[in-house]
């Protein structure tokens, strides 16, 4: 791999010959694989994971794991089911400062640059359960993967938007947490992305810190006063770090705050060496990919939010739920149903009015759970009421498939189930894990599987390597 010298020369010049040259070095080695496990998941499995046996732990997030080989994902159904997220270790650091500063309060949170999901997913599964979420992409292809991808995950507490930073203000000081993964100029990506490489140049730098702030400055009034900033990139230098940290503390008013670390971990601090407290994942020193990460609490005034509204959604009147529609979820006293003639959504009437209030002045694009899409009389439940971890267990009949018959599934083939089991709709499962549904009729069932989320590749590898 060739550097850009100007690159070369900054690192040097902030890190020194010795330092510098490990992280050379390291960028041109192969990226260590890591994955991080979905607790809500992997505690219903029929066959249970020891992913502690066969792997070892990401030390600062309790659910992640190094890889000792890599998996072939594509053809892992336990990938496909959400039962774990292919995650760079580095980035799992914001659970230890979730665990730190949020802790089991019910909080509102925003993933601000979301997708394609991994801190989003590693939020919602940190965060208590009765916390809401928000992540946003405002890239209409990418804010597709990060729904998917939520969707998976399981967890009905989410609001999927797709909306520029600056529409939020109209939410005033909504949010009690906002992650800021800003778009950066990717220095810490070199070693898994070559393209960042050809990519990178002092001009680009400077293009991304003055967005970085242009975002940070737009979404800043969406943010309670007290509440939580955290800020991070996959960048080394300081304009996009450091100082960009210095400016959210100096000119939108914050108090930066420490993070519990150990001196194990190889985390490297303030490379300015100003008051603020950065934490720097460098390659050589850290066992992950480049990352920066800053935690600030707000100390300007927020405009509170007033009115909760209603949903645009709502403005024509609301359409029946079947009863027995509601029993496909545990507790269904807890949901607030929704039938807009098209499909069926679930919020829980925790979040109800917030939700409300968020989708009357954002594109929302998913909001608590899909359960069931309407075909003229025709109910069919939905692929996201299959991955939920609160979809009712003795709703519908359960199969479970062998691995051939689940890639199969995975690629929306049709499949044949024993004579046994009934006609109608059926969940089927893969080591326990739900894969999707199927429409059985006797002779055959009908695949209901996502058309955008099917396996594509025609052939199998010759040799697979699964969890």
């Amino acid at each position: 791999m060739v550097l850009p010298q100007s690159f070369i020369d900054e690192i040097k010049y902030l890190l020194g010959d010795e330092e510098s040259q490990k992280l050379f070095e390291a960028i041109g080695k192969d990226q260590e694989e890591s994955i991080r496990m979905n607790v809500n998941k992997t505690s219903c499995l029929s066959s249970p994971i020891d992913v502690a046996e066969k792997y070892e732990r990401v030390p600062w997030c309790t659910s992640g794991f190094y890889l000792n080989e890599r998996l072939t994902y594509t053809f892992d159904p336990l990938f496909h089911a959400g039962v774990y997220y292919v995650q760079e270790a580095s980035s799992m650091f914001l659970s230890q400062v979730l665990n730190q500063y949020v802790g089991d309060r019910n909080v509102k949170m925003l993933d601000l640059c979301a997708a394609p999901g991994g801190k989003s997913t590693l939020a919602r599964s940190t965060l208590s359960n009765d916390s809401l979420l928000v992540v946003n992409e405002v890239v209409r292809n990418r804010a597709q993967v990060l729904a998917e991808n939520m969707t998976k995950w399981g967890h009905d507490g989410v609001v999927v938007t797709g909306n520029e930073p600056a529409d939020f203000v109209a939410l005033g000081g909504f949010f009690d947490v906002i992650l800021t993964d800003v778009p950066c100029s990717g220095e810490g990506m070199f070693r898994k992305d070559a393209k960042a490489v050809t990519e990178w140049s002092v001009e680009n730098v400077d293009n991304c810190w003055s967005r970085q702030r242009e975002i940070l400055r737009d979404i800043w009034p969406s943010l309670k006063e007290g509440g939580l900033l955290i800020y991070s990139t996959c960048t080394f230098n300081t304009k996009e770090d450091e100082e960009n940290v210095q400016w959210i503390v100096d000119e939108l008013g914050a108090e930066s705050l420490p993070v519990t670390v150990s001196s194990e971990w190889g985390i490297t601090g303030n490379l300015m060496k100003t008051d603020t407290n950065v934490y720097r994942f460098l390659p050589g020193r850290t066992r992950g990919e480049g990352f920066f990460m800053a935690v600030l609490r707000k100390t300007s005034y927020a405009e509170p939010v007033f009115s909760s509204g209603k949903s645009k959604r709502n403005s024509k009147p609301a359409l029946a739920v079947p009863a027995n529609m509601k029993l496909w979820l545990k507790n269904p006293d807890e949901y607030t149903f929704d039938n807009d003639g098209e499909s069926i959504t679930a919020v829980s009437t925790l979040h109800a009015n917030d939700v409300a209030l968020i989708s009357k002045v954002l594109r929302v694009m998913q909001a608590g759970v899909k359960i069931a899409e309407v075909k003229g009389k025709d109910f069919v439940p939905s692929q996201a009421l299959a991955m939920c971890v609160n979809r009712n267990e003795d709703a519908f009949p359960v199969v479970e498939l062998a691995y051939d018959r689940a890639i199969a599934y995975l690629r929306r083939e049709s499949l044949i189930l024993p004579a046994e089991v009934p006609k109608g709709y059926v969940i089927v499962t893969y080591r326990g894990a739900a894969l999707g549904f199927v429409k059985n009729l006797g002779n055959r069932a009908n695949n209901l599987y996502t058309q955008e989320w099917r396996i594509r590749s025609g052939y199998m590898p010759l040799e697979v390597k699964c969890l």
